[in-house]
């Protein structure tokens, strides 16, 4: 690794999660980048060195807000990179979520870095991480996606921050005007183009390997994982794409049309502070758009059909083959969602989930009920589950896998993740363990310890053998490698094969497949 130097200091007053202020002697080391030098910090049992708070564009704020990212500033002297950045503006909105960072700020844009003190010699795969959210919440920051565990098996991981909500997404037509491309909105995704760009250029004074770069994320990640691999502005950025639950399809692209984005943003501007005036609106004080954005429903803001980031529908650009040609591995989580979602408040009983079916389905109730039968009171609550989690994340990723796999030109890899969480103790008597939404990052990311449950042995080994996965196929667009059990290419000649990510893992053809084909008509019918 290309390295200015390395000093041994005295990091005083550490702030670690829970803990109280203490001293640690740890080694710091500088590198230096297009724009500076920056001066990270060496684990202190030796094995991970980190990189944090990287500014990859300037900050876009003032004239900067509502426009795509520009390049950084360039600093001189020796630039701290020891802790996390701010993250982007947000409210809170998911529960889950635990950031430590200084808090929201428009000032957002920055990356950090983990690889290992002693890699093997030659450059390291670099895997680069995009959180989820929903577009609206999210940070760099969260202990679940600290990547230094998911280092040590030899690859140099990167996470970055991307504007949110109105920040990441206002369409106006005076933002349209003034645009040498004629558009607005999607600077978030935006964002994400501007750090593969860094990445691109950078990664190889840090021991990366610019041309073996992949991208993963979930939920809102793996969104932005298929909507890059559409993009033509990031091709040649990345070589393989990996999406945990979620992507930009549904029946229909969920990227709306530039007018239609552009007349939610008029609407917005109009009701929250009586004009659309672009000076006006950038002298705004970032916390008075953000009390205005959050009156109104997460998916309000959203990225759009622009044609230049997303030339045209996604569906469109996966059909004809138009996506970046890289292998992909993806897949979603066994109960995404939760039975009440379907029944509308009604209790899970047979009379209420045949009648719940009939009133939203209508003539097409009795393909619903033959794909998700439940003629018991116990099975309505797994068919509406797995209904919901259908609708709301299985099915739009299936129909990615579906169609990359059709002219992506490269090897699908597929999976569900079956493991359940480990109940708490202060649990309800009767609570079932489920495997929900975003519980894998854990997983993936090696580090259990991030979150207050139970961990028995069992939920170890799925995170060594899912780490082992990604990693593999990070290094090679392969999953597979020594001690781990066989992980087939996802195609039709070979019953669509699952690999099912559990103690036990192994793979099977798809046993729900009519599922997600039913649901290319029933999705509509809301």
């Amino acid at each position: 690794m290309k390295t200015i130097r390395s000093t041994s200091v005295l990091l005083v007053g550490a702030l670690l999660a829970g803990s109280a202020l203490r001293a640690q002697e740890l080694r710091h080391v500088q590198v230096r980048t297009a724009d500076g030098v920056v001066e990270g910090v060496v684990s202190a049992d030796d094995l991970v060195r980190t990189f944090k708070g990287i500014p990859f564009a300037a900050p876009p704020v003032g004239p900067l807000r509502w426009k795509p990212p520009q390049p950084p500033p360039p600093w001189s002297g020796v630039r701290p990179a020891v802790d996390y950045a701010a993250r982007p503006m947000q409210g809170r909105i998911y529960d889950d979520m635990v950031f430590h960072d200084p808090g929201p700020s428009e000032d957002c844009l920055y990356l950090n870095l983990w690889m290992p003190e002693h890699p093997a010699p030659g450059k390291l795969p670099v895997m680069v991480w995009i959180y989820g959210g929903g577009m609206v919440a999210g940070s760099t920051s969260e202990p679940r996606q600290d990547g230094g565990n998911l280092s040590k098996l030899g690859v140099l991981v990167v996470s970055f921050g991307y504007r949110l909500g109105a920040f990441g997404f206002l369409a106006l037509p005076e933002l349209t005007r003034e645009s040498e491309h004629q558009v607005s909105g999607n600077y978030g995704l935006l964002d994400m183009v501007a750090a593969l760009r860094w990445v691109h250029d950078n990664i190889a004074t840090f021991g990366g390997d610019p041309d073996n770069v992949t991208i993963f994320g979930e939920s809102a990640g793996a969104t932005g994982v298929c909507a890059l691999m559409a993009s033509p502005l990031a091709r040649g950025l990345f070589q393989r794409g990996i999406g945990e639950s979620g992507s930009v399809f549904d029946t229909e692209d969920r990227f709306h049309s530039l007018a239609r984005a552009e007349g939610e943003g008029v609407k917005f501007a109009q009701a929250a502070f009586g004009t659309t005036s672009l000076e006006a609106l950038r002298r705004l004080p970032a916390d008075q758009v953000l009390a205005a954005a959050l009156k109104l429903p997460h998916e309000y803001f959203g990225p759009d059909i622009d044609g230049w980031f997303m030339p045209t529908d996604g569906i469109s650009i996966y059909a004809a083959g138009r996506q970046s040609q890289v292998p992909l591995l993806a897949g979603w989580n066994r109960d995404e969602a939760v039975w009440r979602d379907f029944l509308k408040g009604a209790k899970p009983t047979v009379a209420n989930y045949a009648a719940r079916a009939r009133d939203r389905f209508g003539a097409q109730a009795d393909a619903f009920l033959a794909a998700y039968p439940a003629a018991t009171d116990a099975e309505v609550w797994r068919s509406a589950l797995d209904f919901s989690s259908d609708e709301v994340i299985a099915y739009p990723t299936w129909k990615w896998i579906e169609l990359h796999r059709r002219t992506g030109g490269a090897p699908v890899y597929r999976y569900e993740f079956d493991q359940a969480l480990p109940l708490p103790p202060d649990a309800p008597p009767g609570t079932v363990p489920t495997a929900p939404h975003a519980s894998e990052i854990e997983f993936v990311f090696r580090v259990l310890s991030s979150r207050h449950l139970p961990w028995r042995p069992e939920d170890y080994r799925v995170s060594d053998v899912m780490a082992s996965y990604w990693t593999n196929f990070a290094k090679t667009g392969d999953p597979n490698g020594p001690g781990l059990p066989h992980w087939p290419v996802y195609r039709p000649d070979d019953g669509f094969q699952v690999m099912h990510l559990r103690p036990d893992a192994s793979a099977a053809p798809d046993s729900h497949r009519r599922r997600y084909e039913l649901l290319e008509r029933l999705v509509p019918a809301r």
